[in-house]
């Protein structure tokens, strides 16, 4: 395999970063991966972002456990929600826009 040719420009969009993701993972290789893979995925990644936030509140981990990046995890779990976004033909910046004008008519109670 030879170096990627993927390029992300500068001050990039939602879309921007969902378009690069659809690009590498055909790139990559994995671009046959099923809906369950990828959620198996994303969960593993959003595991891996947990244990490193732990590790960063210092919160008990098994001192032989692989160490976790928070930024890095962080990172993972995106670029697998935007294939889970680019898999199932969901543009994310819509989705949030109208998820949020929703969310904005609703009374919000702390119990």
């Amino acid at each position: 395999m030879s170096e990627s040719k993927l390029i992300l420009k500068e001050n990039p969009t939602l879309k921007d970063f969902q378009a690069y993701v659809a690009d590498m993972i055909k790139e990559r290789g994995f671009d046959q991966e099923t809906a369950a893979e990828l959620f198996m995925l994303f969960l593993e990644e959003c595991g891996e972002m947990a244990k490193a936030a732990r590790k960063l509140q210092k919160i008990h981990a098994d001192k032989n456990s692989q160490d976790f990046h928070l930024d890095e995890e962080i990172a993972d779990v995106f670029i697998y929600l935007l294939d889970i976004c680019n898999y199932f033909k969901v543009d994310l910046e819509k989705a949030f826009r109208d998820k949020e004008d929703i969310n904005k008519k609703r009374i919000w109670e702390i119990i």
